[in-house]
């Protein structure tokens, strides 16, 4: 079984929505079938599953789909490799049972199954971790990413390159010999510290594949976006060491030069009667170029060889220089140079674990609208901000407190609670800060932790602040909010109960059911609301009440209010040809729901594909989402008009209406919420609303229904109201689709009788 996902993502820069990914669970292909690429994620968060799959699930690579092998443990993963056949990459976390199970898992792979042709990128979400030059050699590991870095195109980047090369040297071994000459000197340059001893290495380790004596440069062009185009010389071998350090010019040695130069432009190995030019593409627009003297021209496995170990030095040489500078970036924000997320959650689990956590708070700042005055005033004045308040934090608050910068516009401070609480903190912002001659005031929201009353890690210290600074933000910026016990349980019942809903909804334990609407007069049915239920495995009803707003604010509505708009319409169609001809369908819109940009395009294909008759048609829309932004949502309701069907308005009189607005609405029917149904015969002056509502709808041309009708008084003060329209438990109660068709039957053969 996997483990569990984590209740939280860490914290982002205003970040609140909660993101659904869809899962694309790998499809089994017959062994000697394949015509897949096999990609093995190794990873004990399950949201990295799901992201990497998401993001690359439907991607072609060399002509070919991939197809995805899971573990959640390096144990899991030792096992897999004994029977899984064909990997040709192996996306691996560092840090999952121990901090070093991914590279114990390397060696494994490559000693012990003699695995070699599998391309193997290591991915951490802890920079911190990240192997040093010594590790990479030791355990033959081919890529190292950040999974910060990897984006949804550099993982498509850096997978396509690991497959090329893995299919290259799948081809080659199959062809001849070589494969080992590559292995080899790729370790070799691994083992090389520093850029100009691995950028040598490289030439010494051509030299030695093509059996030619060592003779040439390797140069970096710098700025080319720029359009300087400068070659810097990085490395000589042979009788070019004059030019170590200087930049290659054509004066220098224009057979040199324009040979680099042809190879950089046609972003390709170059190969001369005389010489070889090797290109490696790199990052930052930066691009690589090596230049050797050659006796004899290579083959054309040679130059395969040649392709194959170019696309390793290209890793190579990047990775070289991250890891030469991966202590100052793994642990210091670049712009402040203070620490960063990863060193401030070493010091968190280091005071967490010592006798001052007691008397310890940890407040994240987070600089309001501090977006709008980067836009407004550029990213160099609001870096020039951000340094301003980042010295201001640490000057001011004094030296025994950690001042730490977490990305965007978001700091923090840990230290004694004494000092670290919201008047001081608040206080600094009361001044403004002086940039370029020019004043700017801020403000600043925090949301505060006590580590005395917490228990857990640095990493959930952070998540908790998080919460609390949220908690803080929706209702007052420029205030603080200390987080609580009840708090973190909230959030995580929300965060369960959104996986929980996606699950269900895969598994179909949700269902639609009907209550029908009844005509007062004749007590005959008219049609029927239909409404969205969810029923555990263990019969237990979840109320919508708790799941429709989790279903909302992640998202999730959009897909199941088309799957009951679908649902709902299928069973009009049936009922309709059961001989229920004028049976009308309403159905609940959610305001989420309603305002997608592609709501009228999925009502429009619902409605067609289904052949629901659109006159009989209803949907719902409560008050306060006609209220909202009244003026758009006349267009949209122009356009819906358009379809055939017809707008209801549900829970009417609950909120503030405005007539004006009510008037130009295109809407066909008023709906009497529940509650004013429940006051008709609570007093004497109970049924003013309700008939203020019948009277409101008779001049205004609308229908108008009652909800909620319970007894037989109530259902006759409507009928005496005017009301021709009821639902509620006095008449039927919501069942299921073939429920509602028995039901109607039977009410056709009373009818009849």
């Amino acid at each position: 079984m996997p483990p569990p996902v984590s209740p939280l993502d860490p914290v982002k820069d205003d970040q609140d929505d909660l993101v659904f990914l869809e899962e694309h669970p790998a499809t089994p292909v017959a062994a000697g079938a394949r015509n897949v690429w096999r990609v093995m994620i190794i990873d004990d968060d399950e949201d990295v599953h799901s992201t990497t799959t998401f993001a690359l699930g439907n991607l072609d690579m060399q002509h070919r789909q991939l197809e995805f092998v899971h573990a959640y443990s390096a144990a899991q993963a030792r096992e897999l490799l004994k029977t899984e056949q064909e990997i040709a990459v192996i996306l691996l976390d560092v840090v999952m049972e121990q901090d070093d199970a991914g590279l114990h898992l390397v060696r494994y792979i490559r000693e012990t199954l003699g695995l070699a042709d599998v391309r193997i990128i290591l991915r951490t979400g802890q920079p911190g971790y990240a192997p040093e030059i010594d590790a990479i050699r030791d355990f033959d590991i081919n890529d190292y990413k950040t999974k910060s870095e990897l984006t949804r195109i550099k993982l498509f980047t850096t997978v396509t390159s690991a497959i090329r090369s893995y299919e290259q040297i799948r081809k080659i071994n199959d062809s001849r010999r070589g494969l080992s000459q590559i292995v080899h000197a790729s370790t070799q340059l691994m083992s090389l510290h520093g850029v100009h001893n691995f950028a040598a290495g490289v030439l010494s380790q051509i030299a030695g594949l093509l059996g030619q004596e060592g003779s040439g440069m390797l140069c970096v062009l710098e700025c080319p976006e720029d359009g300087c185009r400068e070659l810097m010389v990085m490395a000589t071998i042979g009788p070019y060491h004059k030019f170590d350090h200087t930049t290659l010019t054509a004066g220098a040695d224009q057979r040199i030069h324009d040979a680099m130069e042809l190879a950089l432009a046609q972003g390709r190995n170059v190969y001369g009667p005389d010489y070889v030019t090797l290109y490696f593409a790199g990052k930052a627009s930066r691009d690589f170029v090596a230049f050797l003297d050659v006796t004899k021209a290579p083959t054309e496995i040679d130059e395969r060889l040649l392709e194959v170990f170019c696309a390793n030095v290209a890793v190579g040489i990047d990775n070289v220089e991250l890891v030469s500078h991966l202590h100052t970036a793994a642990f210091y924000d670049q712009l402040s140079k203070l620490p960063n997320r990863t060193r401030l959650i070493e010091i968190l689990d280091a005071t967490l674990a010592s006798g001052m956590r007691d008397a310890t708070t940890l407040s994240l700042v987070d600089l309001d609208h501090f977006a709008e005055t980067n836009d407004a005033l550029g990213h160099r004045f609001g870096d020039a901000l951000l340094l301003a308040v980042a010295g201001r934090l640490q000057t001011e608050l004094g030296d025994a407190l950690t001042v730490a910068r977490l990305g965007g516009d978001i700091f923090c401070v840990l230290g004694d609670s004494s000092q670290v609480n919201p008047a001081n903190i608040l206080m600094l912002f009361q001044r403004p800060f002086s940039i370029d001659g020019q004043d700017v005031q801020l403000s600043a929201t925090l949301g505060l932790v006590r580590l005395g009353e917490h228990e857990g890690s640095g990493v959930d210290v952070l998540k908790d602040a998080d919460i609390a600074l949220k908690r803080a933000k929706t209702q007052q910026r420029s205030g603080h909010y200390y987080f609580s016990r009840s708090m973190g349980v909230e959030i995580r019942e929300r965060v369960r109960m959104m996986h929980a809903l996606r699950k269900a909804f895969g598994q179909n334990e949700l269902f639609v059911v009907y209550q029908p609407q009844i005509d007062l007069e004749t007590r005959r049915p008219k049609g029927a609301e239909a409404l969205l239920r969810w029923q555990t495995p263990d019969g237990k009803f979840v109320s919508p009440d708790r799941f429709i707003p989790i279903a909302e604010y992640s998202g999730l509505i959009i897909d199941l209010g088309e799957w009951v708009l679908r649902t709902a319409c299928r069973e009009l169609v049936t009922l309709h040809k059961a001989g229920h001809s004028d049976f009308m369908m309403s159905i609940n819109v959610s305001q989420v729901q309603f305002r997608h940009p592609y709501f009228l395009e999925m009502l429009r294909k619902a409605l067609e594909e289904t052949g629901a008759p659109p006159q009989f048609v209803e949907l719902e829309i409560t008050e306060s989402m006609a209220m909202e932004e009244p003026d758009l949502l006349i267009k949209m309701l122009a356009q819906i008009k358009q379809t055939g069907v017809s707008i209801a308005i549900d829970d009417f009189g609950t909120g503030f209406s405005s007539l004006s607005y009510l008037q130009r609405l295109q809407i066909d029917r008023l709906k009497i919420d529940r509650a004013f149904v429940t006051e008709i015969t609570g007093s004497a002056r109970g049924s003013s609303i309700a008939e203020m509502v019948v009277q409101l709808g008779r001049n205004l041309g609308l229908a108008v229904i009652a909800e909620g009708v319970e007894d037989e008084r109530q259902a006759q003060i409507l009928h005496a109201l005017g009301c021709p329209l009821a639902q509620g438990f006095l008449f039927a109660r919501p069942m299921t689709a073939d429920a509602l068709n028995g039901w109607l039957s039977n009410e056709a053969l009373q009818g009849a009788a």
